[in-house]
């Protein structure tokens, strides 16, 4: 397998989220996220770890050169509502608007293609304590961050995702993860309904400020289950029960097939929130759809399935023997199968791979990072892509995450995601891992 077995359109990035990696928590006008809140609450391991997280406010140029000298072709960042929008529904801040033209500029000058995402999680705590993605009013705010980036970035981004990963915000949400502990799913199932609503909105909006040639998608972790393919009906319906949960529910609204409430009857404690014309609203075909894929669900006989990339449950299994750090079990085949599965979706017409990766213990041995899993796990990723890319899906790009080390959201520093290594303990330094200059040498024509 080489790079070149892709096509030479095929895009080859690496992402980052605002929260994970920028720092600068309160500086030039920017306002405290739900992230921030939840540091000063002690809900983070390490606690304020993310008020200076790995320091790419100040450090852009440094990461940007590296992404350059590794090979990468595009770059997924996102951008902070807080830091443009301040409490989340006030006048946009030019000074939180000028560091992402910085960074921008600095990825064109070079010849990196920069990818937007408009929302990675990062909900202004002020928004949040209004009732959050709770209330029907949080759509409007959302909207109108999306039209500030399209208006302030549109001449120079060309491809956008509009919010990440909402089943893991669902997550967070279920478990009381920003506010009080505690299983809140009636909660959750609508706050859910109003990120698609709110999605599908900001769409629209971007749809109608972006230049002609300008990409709108989105992104989705996606978590099929194991077995892939199951032969017996029983185990087919329970398949279907948690994938409803876990990826249809956020994915099915936007091609307009509405919620799959024949697959999982809690999805019913959704329909007080869904009101005369929001399934209509709800519809927005996207250019193309970000899938993230870490990891499989694994079906038990008997038990509560294994919600494996949420991140919250692990369970023992015999045929998973590699997990991350965090305990998502590594199974490139299952790549294969999402890609295959949405392939012919009517929420897009096209799939990249704007996630995918491991987090392991990296350690710094003689100055190097020896990281051979993670070379392992990204290689046979490929693979699935490729063989799916070969059997027709419409899968035109990979994103690896991360390109550095970062904050992990509630597990802090531990888990390390990153190509490259970041010393917390020496001024964030950067050091190349060993899957860096695997990935380096890729790029460049090394057959893998």
């Amino acid at each position: 397998m080489r790079a070149a077995d892709f096509g030479t359109d095929f895009t080859w990035g690496v992402a980052s989220a605002a929260w994970q990696v920028e720092g600068a928590w309160d500086l030039h006008g920017k306002r405290p996220s739900v992230w921030d809140e939840a540091g000063r609450r002690g809900r983070i391991a390490g606690g304020r770890v993310g008020d200076d997280a790995i320091d790419f406010y100040h450090r852009y140029p440094e990461d940007i050169a590296l992404i350059k000298e590794l090979g990468f072709g595009a770059n997924r960042f996102s951008i902070s509502w807080p830091r443009i929008m301040g409490d989340g529904d006030g006048p946009p801040n030019q000074k939180g608007i000028d560091f992402y033209h910085r960074v921008i500029d600095a990825c064109l000058e070079a010849g990196i293609e920069p990818w937007a995402t408009v929302h990675h999680w990062d909900m202004p705590q002020a928004l949040y304590a209004k009732g959050g993605w709770g209330q029907r009013a949080v759509i409007e705010p959302f909207a109108r961050l999306a039209e500030v980036c399209a208006d302030a970035f549109g001449d120079k981004v060309k491809h956008w995702m509009v919010f990440n990963e909402p089943a893991s915000v669902a997550s967070h949400l279920l478990i009381g993860g920003y506010g009080r502990r505690g299983l809140y799913p009636r909660h959750t199932l609508r706050c859910v309904h109003h990120m698609n609503l709110a999605t599908a909105e900001a769409g629209r909006r971007m749809r109608a400020i972006l230049p002609a040639g300008s990409q709108i998608g989105t992104t989705n972790i996606i978590t099929l289950a194991r077995p892939y393919e199951p032969t017996d009906e029983r185990t087919r319906r329970r398949k279907a029960a948690i994938e409803a949960l876990t990826s249809d529910m956020f994915i099915d609204p936007a091609g307009g097939l509405g919620y799959p409430f024949e697959k999982n009857r809690l999805l019913r404690w959704m329909e007080p929130a869904i009101l005369d014309g929001d399934l209509e609203a709800a519809t927005f075909r996207f250019d193309f759809m970000g899938l993230q894929y870490y990891g499989p669900l694994v079906l038990k006989p008997t038990g509560i399935p294994l919600v494996g990339a949420i991140p919250s449950f692990s369970l023992p299994d015999p045929e998973v023997k590699l997990r991350s750090d965090i305990g998502i079990p590594a199974d490139p085949e299952g790549l294969y199968h999402v890609l295959r599965r949405y392939a012919a979706h009517p929420a897009a017409d096209r799939l990249h791979v704007t996630e995918s990766g491991l987090g392991l213990r990296d350690r710094v041995h003689d100055g190097e990072i020896h990281d051979d899993v993670r070379i392992w796990y990204v290689r046979e990723h490929l693979r699935s892509v490729l063989r799916a890319k070969q059997e027709g899906v419409p899968v035109d790009g990979f994103f690896h995450w991360s390109y550095a080390d970062n904050i992990e959201w509630f597990f802090g520093r531990r888990p390390r995601f990153g190509l490259v290594y970041v010393d917390y303990d020496d001024g964030f330094r950067r050091i190349p891992k060993q899957s860096a200059r695997w990935f380096q040498g890729f790029l460049a024509g090394a057959e893998a």
